[in-house]
């Protein structure tokens, strides 16, 4: 019965990205193809964010750091050695003069995601509560200055382009049902259970041993890890990326999907991810202009981001556990056998 249980927990979220990459490549139009790989990285990186916030209950505002710093990082590395020198001149040598691969480069930003955050995560994770996310917002404003202004890491202020855009259904499918797997695997392990056991009462969960600070630390590195990857995911999708892309709008609108799906399970994560990406892709359009039953549409610009902003309203006052209620997915028991009373 266990096995059953956690293998539905399990494929329910995968199947509903394979789903989504199924019928959006089967029936969306060319027009809105990229919009709709663009919905799977979301789901990548929306369940990154849930690694940590899911699992401790300390909100982060500054997970989209790691999903930065592994954007630019896959970005320049795979951009040919031959046109660094025109494009990024004054770009450390080491970065200008060598090129990986599409798979080493999501390696690499996995690698420095997971080294940067547990970098941070070393003094961040003393903190809960309101001074947490405060912290984690600063960490969100240094990376974003960082690679806004050292050029030598980067483009700076400018576009990075040349980009390889390897990033198809296929690989962003695949890039967000691994990602699944590995927060699925946290969560039922020993550390997982851990965390989770400190998020519902911190004080019984250190009686019993278990530190918190480490916890903590493992999830928010496992989570930066996980974050960066699924940014070189983004930016092979995108092929061209400015540091405003990885900022304030992306971190409101992951956070935004983590609740409204439910931000304590990982079936919530992929449901909020979904739901609010077809959300704003229908907005987008409308923005665009669009004919709903022969009447023209135009709706202002910014309309995406104020859709979001009361939908996320309208859900923590009526359902503050989000769409899932905070529950993963389990086909009720029909034929469980009954339970006799004791007498």
């Amino acid at each position: 019965m266990r096995r059953t249980t956690w293998l539905q927990e399990l494929l329910a979220p995968i199947a509903l990205v394979a789903l989504l990459a199924i019928a959006s490549s089967l029936w969306v139009s060319s027009a809105d193809q990229s919009k709709f790989q663009t919905a799977i990285v979301y789901v990548a990186i929306v369940a990154a964010l849930y690694v940590f916030v899911g699992n401790s209950g300390v909100l982060s505002f500054g997970q989209v750091s790691f999903v930065a710093v592994g954007a630019f990082s896959a970005g320049v590395m795979t951009i040919p050695a031959g046109t660094k020198p025109g494009v990024l001149p004054t770009l450390f040598p080491l970065l200008r003069d060598h090129s990986i691969s599409n798979v080493w480069s999501l390696v690499l930003a996995a690698g420095l995601g997971g080294v940067y955050a547990f970098a941070v995560g070393i003094p961040l994770m003393r903190l809960s509560g309101i001074a947490a996310g405060i912290a984690t917002l600063a960490v969100l404003g240094i990376t974003y200055n960082l690679l806004t202004y050292w050029n030598s890491i980067g483009p700076g202020a400018t576009t990075l382009s040349l980009i390889p855009e390897t990033t198809d259904y296929w690989q962003a499918t695949v890039g967000a049902i691994s990602v699944i797997l590995v927060a699925f695997g946290y969560q039922r392990s020993r550390f997982g259970r851990q965390l989770r056991a400190a998020r519902e009462d911190p004080a019984a969960a250190r009686a019993a041993g278990i530190d918190i600070h480490r916890q903590r630390l493992w999830a928010f590195t496992l989570s930066g890890a996980l974050s960066g990857f699924t940014g070189g995911l983004y930016v092979h999708l995108l092929g061209s990326i400015q540091t405003n892309q990885v900022y304030l709008d992306l971190t409101f609108l992951t956070l935004a999907m983590l609740v409204v799906g439910g931000i304590s399970s990982l079936l919530g994560a992929v449901v909020g991810a979904i739901a609010i990406s077809l959300f704003t892709i229908l907005l987008g359009n409308s923005e665009e202009g669009i004919h709903v039953f022969g009447w023209g549409i135009k709706a202002p610009a910014g309309t995406s981001l104020v859709g979001v902003a009361v939908v996320m309203l309208v859900i923590l006052l009526l359902r503050p556990a989000g769409i899932t209620g905070g529950r993963e997915f389990s086909l009720p028991s029909t034929f469980a056998r009954p339970r006799l009373r004791s007498r």
